[in-house]
């Protein structure tokens, strides 16, 4: 099992919660994922590692940036 963190940008209500959450859920692997709409941390847990590509993709699919450090 993994577990990876990430921070997404443009976030502002819960339909965006619940869009980010409904696109990563549908990646591969994945067991669930928590939104943290006040911080914009989204906590993915998996079966298996996440390309960070997908999980970008997916970010981007419903509308909102995977922040970059």
């Amino acid at each position: 099992m993994s577990t990876s963190t990430y921070t997404v940008t443009g976030m502002t209500c819960a339909h965006c919660v619940a869009s980010v959450t409904e696109e990563i859920s549908e990646l591969r692997g994945v067991r669930s994922v928590e939104v943290d709409l006040s911080t914009g941390t989204v906590t993915v847990d998996s079966t298996e590692l996440l390309a960070a590509s997908a999980v970008r993709d997916a970010i981007e699919e419903a509308g909102y940036h995977l922040a970059t450090a």
